[in-house]
């Protein structure tokens, strides 16, 4: 297992090279001027300082260099002082990768709106996953039943259904007709007491059911389909033949086995985590990741795109690797040394 995780990681730093390479390529060449939001009453001559301030007309791979440093070495080392109070920067006023729009770290404007999408879209994820495994095992173990028809219509609904719709809907029906749930996230809200605690429930409710019904709606999915396929195994058959249970059998033999698939499809899902589920932030006004990166998008803050995007890679390799070291721990027949 060491000698796999050392080749995959050996492996995932020249991709994640070139995936910044990449990523800082397409926005760095694409069409979009921070001078351009600016009042026209603004002379030539002030245009040319701004961009020269921000780099613009530096040549392109050297811009590339810079903001790889900075990723790379400055901002880790300046969130490790953020959290121990240990400076270990080589100089005291370390460059750090600044938004175009309001002048700040970028990485301080992620960790401001992280907590929002951790609490929204990571719960949202996690009752997902929850509500999909015993629903896809139980729909798989009765097949063809009233419980297997009645989910299936469901989950090909909530799969095929987008966000937008469905937070819509829930907008008009729980906030606008019955007026129970409030339909804008306030992000400025603080939990000191009971009330202020209801009410943050209540303004989660929406936002975390219709991303939970979406995730719920993949996910059981592909655990029936998986259950399915190892529910006719001859391995089943024989644990079946010794004398064992049938819930046994289901929970802790065929359910081992056909979690196998479903950790690629966990694994992967938990970067989208981290950048927010964009169009139902956008919904329900939730400040976290996702309406952050919408932001930027607008006012062309190539820096704020940029970091955010390359994180995104990052937790993608990162989950891959994670996905494929507990292959191993779920089936032992799988060996990497």
């Amino acid at each position: 297992m060491t000698q796999f995780l050392v080749r995959r990681i050996a492996v995932a730093i020249p991709t994640l090279l070139v995936i910044s390479f990449i990523i800082f390529a397409v926005l760095d060449l694409a069409p979009g001027d921070p001078t351009s939001n600016l009042p026209l009453t603004i002379s030539a001559e002030t245009r040319a300082s701004i961009r020269a301030s921000l780099g613009l007309d530096d040549p392109f791979v050297l811009k590339y260099l810079k903001w790889l440093r900075q990723f790379m070495v400055y901002e880790p080392l300046a969130l490790f002082q953020g959290a121990t109070g240990i400076d270990l920067t080589p100089n005291s006023d370390p460059p750090r990768i600044l938004s175009w729009q309001t002048r700040s770290p970028v990485y301080d404007l992620i960790a401001q709106r992280l907590p929002q999408t951790l609490w929204v879209v990571g719960l949202a994820y996690l009752f997902g996953v929850l509500l999909a495994i015993p629903v896809g095992v139980y729909s798989a173990y009765r097949h063809y039943s009233w419980f297997d028809q009645v989910g299936s219509f469901v989950s090909m609904l909530g799969f095929s259904v987008p966000t937008f719709f469905t937070g819509l809907l829930a907008i008009i029906i729980f906030s606008v007709q019955l007026k129970w749930l409030p339909s804008i996230y306030d992000t400025t809200l603080v939990v000191k007491d009971w009330p202020s605690f209801v009410q943050q429930v209540r303004q989660m409710i929406m936002p975390v059911t219709v991303l939970a019904f979406f995730n719920a709606s993949q996910l059981s999915r592909f655990m029936r389909s998986s259950m399915l396929d190892n529910l006719g195994q001859d391995y089943a058959r024989t644990a079946r033949s010794k004398g064992l249970q049938e819930r046994k059998v289901v929970w802790g033999h065929v359910l081992r086995n056909s979690l196998i698939p479903m950790v690629t499809l966990i694994a992967l899902g938990i970067p989208g985590i981290f950048t927010g589920a964009i169009i139902t932030e956008q919904i329900f006004r939730v400040n976290g990741l996702g309406d952050l990166l919408i932001r930027g998008i607008y006012v062309s803050d190539i820096p704020m795109v940029q970091s955010i995007s390359f994180i995104f890679a990052v937790l993608i390799v990162v989950f891959n690797i994670i996905a494929d070291v507990l292959y191993g721990l779920l089936d032992p027949r799988i060996r990497y040394d």
